[in-house]
C-alpha cells in the first residue's frame, strides 16, 4: 500500500515541513477533513496564523464538512492567532484556549498549529515557539491527542535552528517538496516520510526515503498520491 500522509496512527505529534515552491497545507486541511467524518466525537483545534478562517470553512464545504456547524456545537476551535499581540504577552493566551478546550475532550482528538514560521516571522522569539509547541506536545500526550505543526524551511537543505528544536519533538517528520526537475502537469511534488525521535519501537509505520519518495498531484478538490512513474494511480 502506498503511503499517504493520512494513513499515520493518531495520538502522535507529526511535524510537516514544506518549501515555498510545494505548500504543505493540502496535507493539513485533509487531515482535518477526515477527522471530522472518522472521529465524530473528537475535539478540533485550529490554531492558525497564515490562513484565515473563511480558507478553512470553503476548502472544508468541498469535501461535505461544515465547519462552522463544528464550531457552533463546540466539537471545534479556531483561534486566529494573527489577532493576539504576541509582543505584549506571549503565547500563554493561546495556550490557555487550548488547555481549555481540552479539559473535556475524548481521545483521537486533534490540533493544528499552522505555521510556527509565521509566528517567527511576526516575531515571537524562536524559544518561545519552542515551549509554546513543548506545552502542547504535553497536552497531547496526556489527552491521547494528535498534533500537526506545519513549518517552512526557507533555504532548500540547509533546516534552521528551530526545525531541528521541533524534530525532537515528533514522532514522525513529514518532508513535502518540490520535483528536483520542477512541477509539472501531472505531479505537484513529492512526500518522505521520516521517524522523528519519539517514534513508537517497534512501529509499524515504516520511512519513505526521499529517495523513494511518494509523488502527489494537487486537483480543484482533492490531492492524489502514486509511486514514482505511475502518474495516473488514483489512490
Amino acid at each position: 500500500m502506498t503511503f499517504t500522509p493520512l494513513s499515520l496512527p493518531q495520538g502522535i505529534i507529526q511535524l510537516i515541513t514544506d518549501e515555498l515552491p510545494s505548500p504543505a497545507d493540502f496535507i493539513l486541511h485533509q487531515n482535518l477533513i477526515s477527522h471530522v467524518k472518522e472521529h465524530k466525537e473528537a475535539k478540533r483545534i485550529i490554531l492558525s496564523v497564515s490562513e484565515g478562517w473563511a480558507r478553512w470553512q470553503a476548502i472544508a464545504s468541498k469535501h461535505n464538512v461544515n465547519l462552522t456547524q463544528q464550531k457552533n456545537s463546540g466539537s471545534l476551535t479556531f483561534v486566529d492567532v494573527s489577532s493576539f499581540e504576541p509582543e505584549e504577552s506571549g503565547l500563554r493566551p493561546i495556550f490557555n484556549v487550548v488547555f481549555g478546550a481540552l479539559k473535556e475532550c475524548t481521545p483521537d482528538s486533534l490540533i493544528i498549529l499552522d505555521d510556527v514560521s509565521m509566528l517567527e516571522w511576526i516575531g515571537v522569539p524562536a524559544l518561545e515557539i519552542l515551549r509554546f509547541c513543548r506545552a502542547l506536545r504535553a497536552q497531547c500526550i496526556k489527552h491521547q491527542a494528535t498534533l500537526l505543526i506545519r513549518h517552512h524551511l526557507v533555504v532548500h537543505d540547509k533546516p534552521d535552528q528551530l526545525f531541528r528544536d521541533l524534530l525532537q519533538l515528533a514522532t514522525y517528520h513529514v518532508d513535502v517538496r518540490p520535483l528536483a526537475s520542477g512541477r509539472s502537469g501531472a505531479v505537484s511534488g513529492e512526500v518522505a516520510l521520516h521517524l522523528g525521535p519519539n517514534a513508537l519501537s517497534p512501529t509499524s509505520v515504516k520511512p519513505v526515503s526521499r529517495s523513494r519518495a511518494v509523488q502527489y498531484r494537487l486537483t480543484d478538490s482533492a490531492s492524489v498520491f502514486f509511486e514514482r512513474g505511475n502518474s495516473r494511480g488514483v489512490l
